[in-house]
């Protein structure tokens, strides 16, 4: 363009030394030509960078928004690239992490995922340029917080009220943890529209005690703790609170099909109205009672513990046996527990043997002979501890079998369960009232 220039010049020169006259009016035409293209030239600005601004954020999640831009101008040159940039720091740039969402002008959306939750971030659109990059307005956001996660403590120290759990929280959600505790209900999915007990704030392990719970109820509890974004649960733990009889002797319970048991062998020798239990220890008496009377595996009180007390069937058809709330369980309350086991209905009412493994289901893990201990799936946890023979007042099968007396079906007999060590099925027969067999109580 510079050397048209010089040419106008000159041809201005030309003109103004009168020289040649044909010459210089040939001339004119290229002077007016050369003239309007240094107007026009004069008239064009170089490009400059694109004009843009930031599209606000929307749909914020713990770890991804929604934003973009709109490019007003382009600066003069094509716009080759465009998105957005964001980062930690104020004033983010294209070299960090960023979108590219196509060319050209216009308004276009960026989505950015990836992010760490409950974080503050700088975010800017972009666009690119034959000069370079512009940047539109930055905007500041702070990602949700995620829910906190965490594990329920097994339940211990349980009494017929009270029972002690509580959690671990690992990790926090990256928020703090404002609340933080246990729920628990008869119902599954307990939450903190239920009973709760909180503990503090803060991440890690923490214990709470239940108190006001019901004897001999079924119970399910999740640990749980609160941050902004939310409350999250534990894992829920099913447990069931002890029974005390009327000596304040205290029994495991568990919840098998629909029913609560006692997971131990009843061993009060008082009956639920305070009235004494005789003790009868020496043969010939027992085998001659017709009358209630109980005794320990072996006449050794040490073993009340673990067997619990012996007792007839005259004890038990008092119905003052077991705690108030409480019986002796049916034939047919039995038969329900083998069904809700997997015993067919029809196998429930056949005698001896029956069923398939539901005497191991019932067996405890420990306490019977190598090779013959239980899978204990039901809770049920029966040990090996023998009877006593009504007919001779002996003490037999012990380490070997156990019974429990049912309901009566004669005037001299009564209907029992037995399990093996070496049987894993559930016996089932008759036996005289004079038998020393132990009871399993179950709730009404």
């Amino acid at each position: 363009m510079d050397h048209l220039k010089n040419m106008f010049r000159s041809s201005l020169s030309e003109l103004k030394k009168g020289s040649e006259i044909k010459k210089s009016s040939a001339l004119i035409p290229v002077i007016f030509l050369v003239f309007g293209i240094v107007v026009l030239n004069s008239c064009i600005k170089d490009p400059t960078l694109p004009t843009l601004i930031t599209s606000p954020g929307i749909n914020l999640t713990i770890n991804s928004i929604t934003s973009g831009g709109e490019i007003k101008s382009d600066g003069g040159a094509a716009v080759t690239a465009k998105g957005v940039c964001w980062g930690t720091a104020a004033n983010p740039t294209n070299e960090g992490p960023h979108t590219t969402d196509g060319q050209g002008p216009g308004i276009f959306a960026s989505n950015i995922t990836g992010l760490s939750p409950n974080t503050m971030y700088y975010l800017r659109a972009y666009a690119v340029n034959a000069v370079g990059v512009a940047y539109g307005n930055e905007i500041i956001f702070t990602t949700d917080a995620a829910a906190p996660e965490l594990t329920t403590a097994v339940v211990s120290s349980v009494s017929p009220t009270t029972a002690t759990s509580g959690g671990n929280i690992t990790y926090d959600g990256d928020a703090s943890i404002l609340e933080r505790g246990i729920c628990w209900s008869t119902n599954p999915e307990p939450d903190i529209s239920d009973s709760f007990v909180a503990n503090g704030t803060g991440s890690g392990i923490f214990i709470s005690n239940i108190s006001g719970l019901t004897p001999g109820t079924q119970y399910f509890v999740r640990a749980y703790a609160k941050n902004r974004a939310g409350i999250a649960y534990g894992d829920e733990i099913r447990f069931n609170t002890q029974v005390a009889d009327v000596e304040d002797n205290r029994y495991n319970t568990v919840t098998i099909g629909t029913r609560v048991w006692m997971a131990e062998n009843l061993r009060t020798v008082t009956y639920n109205d305070n009235t004494p239990i005789p003790h009868v220890t020496a043969d010939a008496d027992w085998i001659a009672m017709t009358s209630p009377a109980y005794c320990w595996l072996r006449n050794d009180i040490a073993t009340k513990q673990v067997h619990g007390a012996l007792y007839n069937w005259y004890t038990v058809s008092t119905d003052k046996l077991c705690p108030s709330g409480w019986h002796a369980p049916t034939d047919a309350e039995y038969s329900a527990l083998e069904v809700s086991l997997g015993m067919s209905p029809a196998q429930t009412d056949l005698w001896e043997w029956r069923g398939t493994d539901q005497g191991t289901q019932i067996k405890s893990t420990t306490g019977w002979a190598e090779g013959e201990n239980g899978t204990n799936l039901s809770g049920f946890s029966a040990i090996a501890g023998g009877y006593r023979y009504g007919a001779t007042g002996a003490f037999n099968g012990i380490d070997i079998l156990t019974y429990w007396w049912s309901s009566e079906y004669s005037a001299d007999y009564a209907w029992y369960r037995r399990v093996d060590g070496a049987n894993s099925g559930i016996y089932r027969h008759v036996t005289s009232k004079r038998g020393g067999k132990y009871v399993r109580c179950i709730k009404n």
